[in-house]
């Protein structure tokens, strides 16, 4: 183990603030700023910050020619009320890291503490904490920043704590892992009326009780069947709080899913075909939008043998349970510019779920996530 004592206790206490300071997406400036103080002691030979919104990138570079090797974590957290006696818990109320991104920042820390003691035989790493993955927006913002051509990577490497599988055991798998997502936002548009004289009007009520239960019959199967669809109703509101009105207006929110990007595009097609016809039938005007786009994730087969040469060397078990996983993750982008994957690190089998108020990343875990890293790390920058 690279880590000393002392770093652990140092790598805990920083992942402890994290957590006590949440920011959701997009609002993640002063764990940004927080991120970066850390990082002042392990020397980076460039740090650029302000990356795709409030993204920080660390990179170690060895001066010679090699691969460029891009570990990425998250920073932000999320718009859930925390529950929880622990010491550190969450200081701002209605938000809270449920996910575990203070923890595999955290990890990422615990390697720069590493390289800055050890920099890579040859070749360049790249630490990269990205903004808004909860949103799907941040892997796409730093892609799009005009610096990311500097870091550009050749690999691209990411983790995430998952609670279900045994603690510290590890879930991988070549192809799918995470599927395609994106929220769609349904507005129908009548006519106010009268409560006594609704007929005097054109309301959205027969149309939103037709759309929810039949937007969520489109989805059908399970991962990994390739046709796996999935249409998970989020919000929905209809008028004004008022007695006295037949209202006019109603939204509805859901959430499209499916393995793969390509059949995302049927999904939509189906789920706008449907709100079409409910509307046309009962003389509403249809808005359709679409938010928090994910692609689909998947792994390369070359990123995951070095994933799991790395397990092996490390003597971490490993197989492929879970996966693919219906959630979505917005480090899908990444295979567009690189050979990419993800693995899956257990929390514990009966560890509470993510996004669960009372989920806390279990501190155990920093010192694994590290270690496997680490070794993929030296082993693709190893001069040999």
């Amino acid at each position: 183990m690279f880590l000393t004592n002392k770093d652990m206790l140092d790598l805990i206490e920083l992942r402890h603030d994290l957590h006590r300071h949440p920011e959701i997406s997009g609002e993640e400036k002063e764990t940004a700023r927080r991120i970066r103080a850390f990082l002042e002691q392990a020397q980076p030979d460039r740090l650029f910050a302000d990356l795709g919104g409030h993204g920080v990138a660390a990179v170690y570079d060895s001066g010679k020619s090699g691969p460029a090797i891009l570990i990425r974590s998250e920073l932000d957290a999320l718009p859930i009320h925390e529950k929880s006696d622990a010491e550190y818990r969450s200081g701002t109320d209605g938000k809270g890291h449920l996910c575990g991104h203070d923890g595999h920042s955290t990890i990422l820390t615990a390697l720069a503490l590493g390289l800055s003691r050890q920099r890579p035989a040859t070749g360049r790493v790249i630490l990269l904490y990205q903004p808004a993955e909860e949103t799907g927006a941040g892997a796409a913002a730093v892609l799009a920043d005009s610096r990311f051509g500097q870091i550009k990577p050749d690999y691209s490497f990411s983790l995430h704590n998952l609670p279900g599988l045994p603690f510290g055991h590890v879930s991988v798998v070549e192809g799918p892992v995470n599927c395609a997502s994106r929220g769609v936002k349904i507005h129908l548009s009548g006519k106010t009326a009268h409560a006594s004289s609704p007929e005097h009007g054109i309301s959205p009520m027969r149309a939103i009780s037709r759309l929810m239960p039949a937007l969520a019959e489109l989805g059908s199967g399970f991962p990994p069947e390739p046709d796996f669809s999935m249409v998970t109703i989020t919000h929905a509101v209809m008028g004004e709080a008022a007695f006295g009105i037949s209202p006019a207006d109603a939204e509805i929110w859901a959430t499209l899913r499916t393995l793969t990007d390509d059949r995302m595009e049927k999904l939509c097609e189906a789920a706008e075909t449907l709100a079409k016809k409910v509307a046309d039938e009962q003389q509403l005007t249809l808005d359709i939008t679409y938010d928090d786009i994910f692609l689909h994730c998947e792994n390369a087969p070359d990123a995951v043998g070095h994933i799991r040469r790395a397990l092996d060397e490390e003597k971490i078990s490993h197989g492929s349970e879970g996966l693919p996983m219906r959630a979505s993750e917005d480090f899908g982008r990444f295979r567009a510019v690189s050979s990419s994957a993800m693995f899956f690190l257990g929390a514990g089998r009966d560890y509470p779920n993510l996004h669960n108020p009372d989920y806390d990343f279990p501190d155990a875990l920093i010192g694994t996530g590290a270690r496997i890293f680490m070794r993929i790390i030296r082993n693709l920058t190893d001069a040999r």
